[in-house]
């Protein structure tokens, strides 16, 4: 394999995940010696991103292959895969939890699994396999599907001298997908994809207010959405909002009367909306960490248009969950490859309507309220919550009404065909006090005849519908043991 020395690639930058290098290369190898092979993803924002950046650097590498998307890789999903005429099989995303799937057919010469992914490995072994978890990083906090494909694609530079450096940008927007950027931003291996980013001036790191919607929002409703601060009298407030705004001494309306947003406030007016909320929050007895995550690191994308959904990588990865999740992975994979036309549109479009369901979920669940079991808590959606979004929706309920954030929360929605999904949430709290969602899901789902995993403080499965109460009585057993344990 051609490379400048064992640290540096050709164009002299050096290789972001040293830990990882041996493996993508391999991984970028057994694809050059293909040439041709079908290249399979995940539904969500990581999973989306994770195409977008292996189809652009296959392209630019010239190679002849396939894309196609699936909900889940399970069983049938992996005979479909096998039933193709190709012999090579690239995975981004997933492929590491269902080796235990993927391995037979390996084995039974039927195709070669190609795998860039970041979710806990099954029990199996395979060759070419680019994963931060084999190497001691963290897959849920370090290095996201979109990471790992990265990876895959700097390794694929290197081979063909090609600066792939600004597919970075969409790695990032892959890893906050994904949930990944704490207090003081994205950690880990996925600082290094930040620095490549901005190397390539894709990306922009900036200190600025932590809110969601600073692109598109206007100044109230960025304010009366904020439950990431959930400041009393202002969150979930609107007349509160435009008060708090309205005796401020910065214009908050331009010149037709509408509302500014945030992106629209210069910076001395930023500084004067950010010191006033902070204020706030402290006089109303917001907890001190919350506070001081007011103001944090966030990312922008440097090509995109400001005021717009693509700039902000959070709305980015909004937009891109309101194709997948709505069986349009199509529309966000060409919105990921630059198209600003019909597919923009179409996107946005989508996103009008998965807020709307986010919102609907949101209140199902305030009304409704969770049960209880000793070690988890629990909703069934059944058909109310679109099972592609219940994940979704569950991680927002937590720590609003009713919801506890010192229990991890498990949610079930109709699947149709006898089956239902099942998505649970943990928080980092949890997962240090030794919470692994992952394995419980996998061994609980397992046991009722169905399957699961994922990460220690996210994961899904599905399992058959009549075994809800079997399944839910594993769970609760298994949490149990493992925060027992610490």
């Amino acid at each position: 394999m051609a490379s400048a020395d064992a640290t540096t690639d050709h164009d002299g930058a050096a290789f972001p995940v040293p830990e990882l290098r041996e493996r993508a290369e391999a991984c970028a190898a057994r694809l050059c010696e293909a040439g041709e092979f079908l290249l399979c993803s995940h539904i969500d924002a990581d999973g989306l991103t994770s195409a977008a950046v292996a189809t652009a650097a296959f392209e630019r590498a010239g190679f002849d292959f396939e894309t196609a998307f699936f909900k889940q890789l399970d069983a049938d999903a992996v005979a479909s895969i096998a039933a193709t005429d190709y012999d090579v099989v690239c995975f981004t995303d997933f492929g590491s939890g269902q080796l235990d799937v993927i391995a037979p057919r390996e084995e039974a010469g039927e195709f070669v699994p190609v795998i860039a992914d970041h979710h806990q490995p099954a029990e199996a072994e395979t060759e070419f396999h680019l994963n931060p978890l084999l190497e001691g990083l963290d897959g849920a906090s370090e290095l996201s599907g979109a990471g790992a494909a990265y990876l895959l694609a700097r390794a694929l530079g290197d081979a063909t001298e090609t600066d792939n450096r600004d597919l970075a940008a969409l790695a990032v927007v892959g890893a906050v997908g994904d949930m990944q950027d704490n207090e003081g931003g994205l950690s880990g291996a996925n600082e290094a994809l930040v620095a490549d980013a901005v190397a390539a001036g894709a990306l922009a790191e900036v200190t600025d207010l932590a809110l969601y919607g600073r692109q598109t929002r206007p100044l109230p409703k960025l304010l009366e959405y904020a439950s990431e601060a959930r400041i009393p009298g202002i969150s979930n407030d609107q007349a509160g909002a435009i008060e708090f705004l309205t005796d401020l001494d910065v214009p908050m309306k331009d010149a037709d009367g509408e509302w500014r947003r945030w992106v629209d406030l210069d910076g001395d007016e930023r500084r004067t909306v950010a010191s006033a909320l902070i204020r706030r929050a402290v006089s109303s007895g917001v907890p001190s960490e919350r506070v001081d995550a007011l103001v944090d690191t966030t990312y922008v994308l440097a090509d995109e248009e400001p005021g717009t959904e693509l700039r902000d990588v959070s709305e980015f990865s909004t937009l891109l969950n309101a194709t997948a999740r709505y069986e349009r992975a199509d529309v966000g994979l060409a919105v990921c490859l630059g198209d600003r036309g019909a597919a923009l549109d179409r996107a946005r479009t989508l996103l009008r309507n998965h807020r709307r369901n986010l919102s609907e979920g949101l209140q199902w669940i305030t009304n409704e309220g969770v049960e209880r079991e000793e070690h988890v808590q629990w909703f069934d959606a059944g058909t109310r919550i679109r099972e592609t979004i219940v994940g979704i929706v569950a991680g927002m309920a937590v720590g609003a009404n009713g919801v506890s954030a010192r229990k991890p929360i498990v949610a079930f929605a109709d699947k149709g065909a006898g089956e239902t999904k099942v998505s649970a949430r943990g928080s980092g709290f949890l997962v240090r006090e030794g919470l692994d969602l992952s394995a419980v899901l996998r061994e609980a789902s397992r046991a009722v005849g169905g399957d699961g995993g994922g990460h220690d403080v996210a994961a899904g499965a599905t399992i058959p519908a009549d075994e809800r109460e079997a399944f839910l009585e594993a769970v609760d057993e298994l949490v149990g043991e493992q925060l027992a344990d610490e």
